[in-house]
């Protein structure tokens, strides 16, 4: 395993064990829920958006490493973007995390080290769920989000 690999498996690892944002956010004004029946991870987010931008925003829910530690640094990396800026994000990460080619070369920063995660496609959808159901609640949709 290379030096890199170590790193960011350190990281991911950290950020399951301790993650970051978790927990209900007081005066939310969108939520979503969020499940993948392949690996059980659960995610209930909530968030506070003013003037088109994500002040804030917390998750709570169970899940594998990969899925807990995606939402918690999915949540560092959102904060202060704007709807749009959200989707190029998440479109960044899907093709890193199912190893397409970098798009624009734009800097993903943390979320760089889930990488690894393309050689495991069955944990793509671990990786995901977090952003998949951060879409939900932009759209203020109540319904479950299911990576199925």
């Amino acid at each position: 395993m290379t030096g890199l690999n170590e790193l960011y498996q350190d990281v991911i690892l950290h950020h399951y064990k301790s993650p970051r944002n978790y927990g209900e956010l007081p005066g939310h004004n969108r939520a979503a829920d969020g499940h993948n029946p392949l690996c059980g991870d659960r995610i209930h987010l909530t968030a506070r958006v003013e003037d088109g931008r994500i002040a804030d925003l917390r998750f709570q829910g169970s899940g594998c490493a990969i899925s807990t530690a995606s939402a918690s640094v999915m949540t560092e990396a959102v904060k202060g973007k704007t709807e749009d800026e959200i989707r190029a994000l998440f479109q960044r990460f899907h093709d890193l995390v199912t190893g397409k080619p970098a798009g624009d070369g734009a800097e993903l920063g943390k979320l760089e080290v889930f990488s690894g995660v393309s050689e495991f496609p069955v944990r793509v959808k671990c990786a995901t769920l977090c952003w998949h159901t951060l879409q939900a609640a932009l759209k203020n949709t109540h319904q479950t989000v299911s990576t199925e």
